[in-house]
């Protein structure tokens, strides 16, 4: 046994040292043999210890820390403020929406604003429902993540077809539209799988941005939104796959560009957010300055005052009005919303409503061999992109579910499947709109939309190609399409695409467009639109990249004339 060795003080016996360090007598005296007497003055000797035990008592007694009352709790994961409070102040700038758009609207103001005076209020018609992207929830496979955002719940379907579409021989089916929008707080960036590419520079050049411009707020969008190539890195499927593909017809596939965060945890430093949703910008900016934050509150008007932009007049749960005053108010509602609510505050420029545009969609399901893979299989990821003489564009996952793991183990078997979702370049035409049902009113007496959409010829020639496309990228990649419903490949309703946009497009021309290039609505100063509608004509790209560009140099140009 390791002894220690302590000096006795002045008036000290192996009595009192005994009990002052809390030992049993009787050992004491057996590790100190040469006092015979344990009550006898011992000052000054010295005297063995066990090794455990202290030095010193500590000369006061020890007290519980103190309990102090928090000041105030949040109820959320998420501060928010009440309807009434937001009523009571006066914005700098309100957003209403926070999905893509506006929360990189949201971020930017943050990060330019820093710690100045300025009042930022964010309104969100939806509930809080995730705070991240579905994908980073551990619960949520592939299966159950389709179920949930499946849910009728958070979801309200818009409108109705006016004219027929008209049906080509090689389609043999009517086209219902399945237009609907997605309600929560963060909007549909918690249910994307975050493809993030770049619209062409064909489709740019006829925009009223200069290419250059738009590379600066690319590269800036691409930064916050973490987007990279390396989210299949080293796995063989894709290698093997995109070799088969670049030298079968299609030099031009390439990794997909994912939003994704790949970045590993150091120094305590946490990237748990994988894939990307507004989210992280309302996280930013959170942690830049405060704002005002309200959920399930409605905004049915804009309200104006000699042509300008003075708020925006917003709906309760309840049913109450309340009116929430800003010297800006940016929508950023999104493409079937954003015309509503300007359309009922009475501004109808000529385009607003109009030139309404999504991707269509050709889908196909294949299955490859697995004998063909050496170990490890790894994820798919690839996208063919759009180019001059491609009017779409491909994107392929696998295999099977197995896109993202998430604690499940990839089980042995001989094929897997592979996805093909292939994303066509729709015309914007003035004769695709929403507009105000004359009749039917929701909940809270806001008028409901209707949707006028059809595919024209050359709408229904892309489509076309895409169906060969797809076949032919099955081929080269030797894997063999299933025949579903009677044909290996199949076109997706309108509006199944959720790529929605130019209702509010942007332009030179108040005649052909609802804002200027900066987002700012002809007609109304201080009013600007931040979402996919503004976005002048469709390409074939994914649209959140490009939404999440414009929205921050929108964000910048209110920022400088402020």
């Amino acid at each position: 046994m390791v002894l220690k060795i302590c000096i006795a003080s002045d008036g000290d016996t192996l009595f009192k040292i005994a009990k002052k360090y809390d030992i049993e007598l009787e050992q004491l005296v057996s590790l100190n043999p040469h006092i015979r007497a344990p009550y006898r003055d011992i000052t000054g000797l010295q005297i063995k210890l066990p090794s455990w035990a202290p030095f010193s008592k500590p000369s006061a007694p020890l007290h519980i820390c103190p309990v102090e009352p928090l000041p105030e709790y949040l109820d959320h994961w998420i501060p928010l403020t009440s309807l009434e409070q937001m009523a009571r102040t006066h914005y700098d700038v309100v957003i209403v929406g926070t999905g893509a758009g506006g929360g990189a609207v949201l971020w930017r103001l943050c990060e330019k604003w820093g710690k100045s005076g300025k009042r930022i209020g964010v309104i969100e018609a939806g509930d809080l429902l995730l705070p991240t992207n579905a994908q980073n929830i551990a619960t949520l496979d592939a299966e159950r993540y389709v179920k949930y955002w499946s849910n009728p719940k958070f979801w309200k379907k818009i409108g109705e077809s006016q004219p027929a579409c008209p049906i080509p021989d090689f389609i043999e089916a009517s086209f219902p539209l399945a237009f609907q929008q997605f309600l929560a707080l963060g909007g549909r960036t918690l249910i994307w799988n975050a493809v993030s590419p770049r619209m062409h520079p064909t489709e740019i050049m006829k925009w009223p941005i200069p290419l250059k411009e738009m590379d600066y707020y690319y590269r800036m969008a691409e930064k916050v939104m973490s987007v990279t190539r390396n989210y299949s890195q080293g796995s063989l499927l894709t290698q093997k796959l995109l070799e088969r593909l670049q030298t079968q017809g299609f030099p031009e596939a390439e990794d997909m560009p994912v939003a994704v965060d790949l970045g590993q945890t150091k120094y305590g430093e946490i990237h748990s957010n994988v894939f990307f949703s507004s989210m992280l910008f309302l996280a930013r900016a959170l942690n830049q300055r405060p704002f005002d934050l309200t959920v399930r509150a409605c905004a049915v008007q804009v309200l104006t005052e000699k042509g300008r932009a003075a708020g925006v007049r917003v709906m309760s749960p309840d049913k109450k009005s309340y009116d929430i005053s800003a010297e800006t108010v940016v929508l950023s509602a999104s493409t079937l919303e954003t015309p509503r609510i300007l359309l009922n505050s009475g501004i109808q420029g000529e385009a607003v409503g109009h030139y309404l545009t999504n991707h269509s969609r050709v889908v196909g399901n294949a299955i490859i061999s697995r004998l063909e893979f050496p170990e490890v299989l790894g994820t798919l990821n690839i996208l063919i992109p759009q180019t001059d003489e491609r009017p779409y564009q491909i994107q392929m996952y696998g295999p099977g579910q197995y896109y993202w793991y998430h604690y499940k183990t990839e089980p042995l078997q001989q094929e897997w499947g592979v996805n093909f979702q292939a994303s066509g370049k729709v015309e914007s035409r003035y004769e695709n709109y929403v507009s105000l049902d004359p009749e039917t009113r929701d909940e809270y007496g806001m008028p409901e939309l209707q949707v006028c959409f059809s595919y024209n010829n050359r709408d229904l020639e892309v489509i076309r190609k895409m169906a060969e496309g797809v076949k032919q990228a099955s081929h080269a990649m030797n894997a063999t399409l299933l025949t579903n419903g009677g044909s290996e490949v199949c076109l997706r309703l309108p509006g199944e695409e959720i790529h929605e946009m130019g209702t509010c497009r942007m332009g030179d021309d108040s005649r052909h467009a609802a804002v200027n290039r900066y987002g700012e609505v002809f007609g109304v100063s201080g009013l600007f639109v931040a979402d996919n509608s503004v976005i002048p004509a469709s390409g074939a790209a994914n649209p959140t990249l490009t939404t999440v560009a414009l929205a921050i140099r929108t964000a910048d140009y209110i920022q400088q004339t402020s």
